[in-house]
């Protein structure tokens, strides 16, 4: 089931208190080139780098979803993140004047209206899709989260609620997520809390922008609910939003008992493990991919310093993933312990350094340079490298202005880290 990435066809903005902070927020939404994803940019401070909505980037935290890059944070986006979701909206720049996203009516109807409001539309690019072929399970406690295969495309959500307070009914709500759906089941239902643990919550430093109208108090006489089940509807909103952090549509039936913000955040983590496993035994075949002829037209390196073997993703111009296949018939083994035979850490640092290479000469005003290496710093060096094992090579764009560009690089095999370094590079006409 292939579709079109998606994003806004024009601006919204919108302006709010935080739920938690209190602080007052202005945001816009701005349309994005596709493959950028969802990234938050914090308009207040000088120089922030974007922060990719993906699991890489996810802080767990109390009662919301946090996103971290660096010293740089953002709040309570699981809210956006489950509209993008729900309603197929691959890139967007998102821009916030704060730490917090606004709660608004403490649902996700208002930007579901902003969306369908600015109208939204098709890219060329195909979106990423991830079919789950195996049961995953989550566990914390009481908290369970199971994703099992689907029968046919698509996502299924089931929650089931079950409340410690005595005074409140459990519940349970299952959905075939649809745009169509998402928008009449899932986007008005505010988020809540028991009764039992408002005074708890505000010693903690919570809740200081909720309201009676943004959030559902169960338990309290005079809560009156929008729709049936509404707080079992919020916690599949949380859910969504939380899945959107995988960075592909996924296809499964999930089924959630108790979960919370950080069992989502676990299953998602799984649920990458066993994308990128697949990814890089060449089962999932990125549009945004790139195989060893078209690597030699953006470097000048050949055979026998050629260290990528295929670029399996882009993401923008934030981040690459490719792979080297280390072979016994690479030249430097002849030479380098031929009795127990090691991949050089610096041949590790040197496929990073082209990959990084790659990623930052995609860039039209990049075209016709050269990425020179500049420094290298906090080079780690974890584990041996043999051959017969498969290089996983990722970098992030750290810092580009002007020239200059700096990139984290890190190493994997077999889902263990070999590698890491930061990467400092300067472009120089060619």
């Amino acid at each position: 089931m292939i579709r079109p990435q998606r994003t806004l066809r024009t601006a919204v903005e919108f302006s709010g208190r935080g739920l938690h902070s209190g602080e007052n927020v202005h945001v816009r939404v701005l349309p994005a080139p596709q493959g950028t994803g969802v990234e938050f940019v914090r308009s207040d401070l000088d120089d922030a780098p974007p922060i990719p909505a993906h699991i890489r980037h996810h802080s767990t935290m109390d009662r919301r979803t946090r996103l971290v890059r660096g010293s740089v944070e953002v709040d309570t986006v699981e809210h956006l993140l489950a509209v993008c979701h729900g309603l197929e909206v691959d890139n967007l720049r998102v821009e916030l004047s704060g730490r917090e996203m606004p709660g608004l009516d403490g649902s996700a109807k208002t930007m579901v209206d902003l969306f369908h409001q600015a109208g939204i539309t098709d890219q060329r690019a195909e979106a990423r899709v991830f079919r789950l072929d195996q049961p995953l399970y989550v566990r914390d406690g009481d908290a369970t989260l199971v994703a099992l295969p689907a029968e046919n495309p698509g996502l299924t959500l089931q929650y089931i609620a079950s409340f410690t307070d005595p005074e409140v009914e459990g519940g349970s709500f299952q959905l075939d997520v649809t745009p169509e759906s998402f928008a009449r089941d899932i986007a008005p239902a505010r988020t809540f809390c028991l009764a039992s643990e408002v005074d708890l919550l505000r010693e903690a430093g919570l809740g200081k922008g909720a309201t009676r109208e943004n959030t559902v108090v169960l338990g309290d006489p005079q809560t009156v609910l929008r729709m049936p089940e509404e707080p079992v509807r919020h916690k599949l909103l949380d859910l969504l939003g939380d899945l959107q952090l995988l960075g592909a549509d996924l296809h499964a039936h999930v089924i959630a008992t108790r979960s919370g913000h950080h069992t989502n955040a676990e299953l998602v983590r799984r649920l990458l493990d066993l994308m990128e496993e697949k990814e890089t035994g060449g089962l999932i075949k990125h549009e945004s991919g790139m195989d060893v002829r078209e690597v030699m037209r953006m470097l000048p390196h050949r055979y026998p310093f050629l260290l990528i073997d295929r670029v399996i993703e882009v993401e923008g111009y934030q981040r690459a993933v490719a792979i080297k296949n280390v072979s016994i018939n690479e030249p430097f083994f002849q030479g380098h312990f031929p009795d127990q035979p090691l991949m050089p850490g610096v041949l590790q640092l040197e496929a990073m350094a082209q990959l990084a290479g790659v990623l930052l000469l995609r860039k039209l005003e990049n075209t016709g340079k050269l990425a020179v290496l500049w420094s290298i710093d906090k080079v780690k060096l974890r584990s041996a490298v043999q051959p017969g094992d498969q290089l996983r090579i990722e970098v992030e764009t750290v810092r580009m202005k002007g020239q200059m560009g700096q990139v984290k690089g890190t190493g994997t095999v077999s889902g263990s880290k070999v590698c890491e370094a930061v990467l400092t590079f300067t472009l120089i006409d060619s």
